[in-house]
């Protein structure tokens, strides 16, 4: 290999990594001697400084880091501030709907209405801050409790709870009729 092509696979590794990748484990990598790995990095702490680029390798005890420039943090921070995009699938949109409406739920309630495991979506749904654990139920194994957040009223453009829209008999119906014939249960009348 030619000492460009060690310098973009160093710079490849530093930038993948994202932390701090020590002298001995970047050497590896590269299958170089820490001497000749030390020459590589510097080249490329070098050229980063002479083409004014917004990145720099940083060096930290015996390792090395690859970073943006501190004078261009307030442009990391205006788009850090931006609203999180959330991921809404039909399993995660179908559980929080359970919880807004039957609020304040337990996961045990949730899998009892959707007749699966809700693991999964109640935690995506704590992650992106659209439900939070409001307590505990007083039964046994105390189930934990959960409800809509503030971010969830702003996501749906909601005030309250109370705002969600309501279903009405009919539509209710036509769902049960709908799930009996697909579960093919006979309707009692």
């Amino acid at each position: 290999m030619t000492v460009r092509e060690y310098e973009k696979a160093a710079e490849a590794i530093l930038f993948t990594m994202g932390d701090s990748v020590s002298v001995k484990s970047l050497a590896a990598a590269l299958e170089l001697s820490e001497a000749d790995t030390k020459k590589i990095v510097q080249n490329l702490m070098d050229r980063y400084q002479e083409n004014d680029s917004g990145i720099q390798i940083i060096e930290l005890e015996d390792a090395w880091q690859m970073c943006t420039r501190p004078e261009l943090y307030d442009y990391l921070i205006r788009i850090a501030k931006q609203p999180r995009k959330y991921a809404l699938t039909d399993v995660v949109l179908e559980t929080l709907s359970i919880i807004a409406y039957k609020q304040p739920v337990t996961r045990q309630e949730i899998e009892k209405i959707r007749g699966v495991s809700c693991a999964h979506a109640v935690n995506k749904l704590l992650d992106y801050g659209l439900i939070r654990e409001l307590g505990r139920l007083d039964a046994p194994g105390k189930p934990i409790l959960f409800g809509t957040t503030e971010e969830f009223l702003r996501c749906f453009a909601v005030r309250s709870a109370d705002d969600l829209p309501s279903i009405s008999q009919d539509k209710i119906e036509e769902i049960r009729e709908e799930a009996t014939k697909e579960a093919q249960i006979p309707v009692e009348v």
